[in-house]
């Protein structure tokens, strides 16, 4: 991803003016960059207060009408009509006229956006509905998990934490928070929000504070891995955990519910064998002279009924015995019996196969549920991320659910009104309005509220300035728009980023983006404190060409060419980074002195390290205390050094860095 306009033009083009096509050309005007816009005509009702800087009425499948809105000159073309096909077919037409231009495409046919990855290069492709699904899902959740998404296998979630009067947490500070797999985004003070390092590292945290924070799971498996017995304690294993395991499955498998039929097959099926062993030995035994052959069969014959037949059939002798006619009687009526069983369970397999018979679905949760209306794409998407969560979940639809659609998700049919007491909104946690049709979100949503005023509401809209009217008049509501979600992720991604996730953050949309640092842009050479603090960004993980991934990395860590570095962004924050507007560092450090020849050692190697200035001269500024640094620094950057220069027993003061480049202070 190059970052950089003295390589690229800032011209983007958006196809497509419908809800989603306004909302990204505001969204790219944000970065202030060049929007042109192609739609087959001018749109009566702008959603938004941002036009197009050039506008085309036209079909943009076709090259000519392309050609007028300069896309040769275009960095990006966003092609996000509703019609997937006229889509597709436009990126082909792009692709043609612009061999190197970014293509962001809409389309929710997964599998030929792969394939288009592939053939036409600097190619994206996103599902609006898939994308704004997590934050509807997040927005249920209540106020503890903001956001959760997965980077290379590993799952990361956006925790908010209200500290009480009785958390551990209280009178402790921000910095507190931080470890290898935590990290603070953001804090809450009196409805004083700063976010991204604007935050003071050392304020402690009081009663009332909330603290938003990022951190990783599967902690476990990162500190130890699990080692193979060797083959001399074999035994003992199998002896001692085997055994144990194995007759714990057998318990599981014999006593679950759901697999009673099958221990009705396996009874009828192990009897009817022991029946026919038993009953070949017996005809073996009292006729020597019959092959086994005939045997089996004199005894399947029994067993499938044929009494008759088979004691009339045996030439052996003519004189059956008395007890083998009683037990030839007997063999017939239990295989009767058992095969019977097996032939009906045989048939009620092949009709359930054949009629695809109702499958029973879950009970509907007793209370802490969440409550969905709407199954379309994103209702679908919505009950994916809720069970992912663990989050009980019932959908209330007009008609019943195919079987094969969500058969985890328990679903009351009917109109809303009379569903609401079969889905047990009384006790429910909250509800998501997530039906196409805004005005009936809205509807259902204020007939919710009169029922239980305590549970939250989500309600899906298609245009900002109603949602942002509407969040006013119901603050008790999350009101999401769908569209501008989606659409910050399409601006994101025509810059040339990866866009993994989304989620809000007290009304902002956060982004976790995706870079690949080239020669000259604007990441190339900076240390991951320069990109943090600089940009006001959080990284989450830096891999080098080759290496394996890092997660939540250490500030000292120094971007090159091929480097892959995933951030926390807002939009401004993205902006930033394109345009290379990176904050300046205004502190410096001021060294006093050292108590022990140990504490110049690693006083300088943590100045080295922290500051990224060559080790030989951080051992020359230890060896001539007091000294000033002529580095700057960041603020949480000098901060850190300064707790690292303390702990190894150097005194030190961060200072402004104008009173040292002034000459203000004295040694």
């Amino acid at each position: 991803m190059s970052v950089n306009f003295v390589f690229k033009p800032d011209l983007f083009l958006v196809c497509g003016l419908g809800s989603l096509g306004q909302h990204s050309i505001a969204t790219l005007k944000q970065f202030g960059v060049l929007v042109h816009a192609i739609n087959d005509f001018y749109p009566q009702h702008w959603e938004t207060d941002v036009l197009p800087d050039l506008f085309v009425e036209g079909d943009f499948r076709y090259q000519q009408v392309l050609e007028k809105a300069k896309i040769r000159q275009c960095r990006a073309v966003l092609l996000v009509s509703s019609n997937e096909n006229i889509n597709l077919d436009a990126a082909f037409a792009a692709r043609l006229l612009n061999p190197d231009i970014r293509i962001v495409i809409r389309s929710n046919k997964l599998n030929l956006n792969q394939l288009l990855t592939t053939h036409l290069g600097n190619f994206v492709a996103f599902d609006p509905a898939s994308l704004s699904a997590d934050a509807f899902a997040l927005s249920a959740l209540g106020e503890t998990t903001l956001g959760c998404f997965s980077l290379d296998g590993k799952l990361m979630r956006v925790v908010k934490e209200t500290i009480s009067w009785d958390s551990h947490w209280r009178d402790r500070t921000l910095v507190d928070f931080k470890n290898r797999y935590r990290r603070v985004i953001a804090h809450l003070r009196s409805d004083r929000l700063v976010k991204f390092h604007q935050w003071q590292p050392e304020e402690p945290v009081k009663p009332g504070d909330e603290v938003i924070y990022i951190e990783t799971f599967l902690m476990s498996n990162e500190e130890s891995s699990p080692t193979m017995p060797s083959s001399r304690s074999g035994f003992s294993i199998f002896s001692k955990y085997n055994w144990s395991f194995l007759k714990q499955g057998v318990q599981d498998f014999w006593f679950a519910e759901h697999r009673r039929l099958r221990r009705v097959a396996m009874v009828s099926s192990i009897a009817v064998a022991a029946l026919l062993l038993l009953g070949t030995i017996l005809f073996l035994w009292t006729y020597p002279n019959s092959s086994l052959r005939d045997a089996v069969n004199a005894t399947i014959g029994l067993l499938l009924g044929g009494y008759p037949d088979v004691v009339g059939g045996v030439e052996a002798d003519p004189q059956i015995p008395s007890w083998l006619l009683l037990f030839s009687l007997g063999l017939t009526v239990a295989g009767t019996a058992f095969v019977g069983v097996l032939y009906a369970l045989l048939t009620e397999r092949l009709l359930s196969a054949r009629f695809q018979f109702t499958i029973k679905r879950p009970p509907v949760p007793a209370e802490d549920h969440v409550v969905l209306y709407g199954l379309g794409r994103t209702g679908r998407s919505i009950v994916t991320w809720l069970q992912k969560f663990g989050q009980p979940v019932v959908a209330i639809a007009p008609t019943g659910l195919a079987p094969e659609i969500l058969p985890e998700l328990p679903v009351v049919t009917g109109d809303m009104a009379s569903c609401l007491e079969a889905a047990n909104w009384s006790t429910a946690r909250s509800m998501i309005l997530a039906t196409d049709d805004e005005m009936q979100n809205l509807e259902l949503g204020l007939l919710a509220h009169t029922k239980n005023v305590e549970a939250g509401l989500v309600i899906r809209t298609f245009n900002q300035r109603f949602s942002d009217n509407l969040a006013q008049l119901l603050p008790y509501a999350h009101v999401l728009c769908a569209h501008a979600l989606a659409a910050e992720a399409f601006a994101g991604a025509a810059f040339g980023e990866n866009i993994a996730g989304l989620f809000r953050l007290y009304g902002e949309t956060v982004l976790v983006t995706e870079y690949c640092v080239e020669s000259g842009d604007t990441l190339h050479g900076l240390m991951l404190a320069q990109v943090a603090y600089g940009y006001e960004v959080m990284p989450l993980l830096h891999q080098n060409p080759g290496g394996q991934a890092k997660f939540l990395p250490s500030d000292d860590l120094q971007l090159a060419i091929g480097d892959r570095l995933v951030v926390l962004a807002t939009t401004e924050g993205l902006r930033r980074i394109e345009k290379g507007e990176r904050g300046q560092p205004t502190y410096g450090m001021v060294v006093d002195r050292a108590m022990t020849a140990e504490a110049v050692f690693e006083g300088a190697n943590a100045i080295a390290r922290i500051v990224g200035c060559d080790i030989g001269k951080a051992r020359d500024f230890m060896v001539s205390l007091p000294v000033y640094l002529p580095h700057p620094l960041y603020f949480h950057q000098a901060k850190r050094l300064l707790r690292h220069l303390t702990r190894n027993r150097v005194d030190a003061r961060v200072v402004p860095f104008a009173q040292i480049a002034n000459g203000q202070l004295r040694q």
